[in-house]
């Protein structure tokens, strides 16, 4: 069973230590995965039954007009399981009083969220590999 909270309160980087950012060559450690969403304006984390983050959306936001979700992700054993769409529902519940809600995703990653009804439009990014472990 799969439950959802918005909730720090019992979550230690113990319970981040399940292999996420998978891919990232740099990945924050769990500590630092723990201060992403101590500092996130929104965040959702799913949990398993034994209480192991399994899933997270973050969002950083100036809470009057605009919000931007720079991390979704559910570990690999979990996908698959309608995990990731209701973080993404749940998020876009707390952020729904704002005008604009954006994020980047790759190309393939696109169908899910304009299923979720994000559209796609052209942005612009730069990005700091070196500094992708956050320390």
């Amino acid at each position: 069973m799969i439950t959802y909270t918005d909730s720090l309160a019992k979550i230690t980087s113990a319970d981040l230590s399940g292999g996420f950012f998978a891919g990232w060559p740099n990945p924050p450690s769990p500590i630092t995965h723990l201060r992403i969403l101590a500092n996130s304006a929104a965040i959702v984390l799913a949990q398993n039954a034994n209480g192991s983050v399994v899933g997270f959306i973050t969002a950083v936001s100036d809470g009057v007009s605009c919000a931007y979700i720079p991390h979704l992700e559910v570990l690999t054993a979990y996908q698959g399981q309608g995990i990731g769409t209701e973080l993404v529902r749940l998020m876009m519940g707390k952020l729904r009083h704002l005008y604009m809600i954006d994020l980047v995703c790759d190309p393939a990653i696109q169908p899910f969220y304009t299923h979720l009804g994000m559209r796609t439009v052209v942005g612009m990014v730069m990005r700091n590999y070196d500094r992708q472990a956050c320390d």
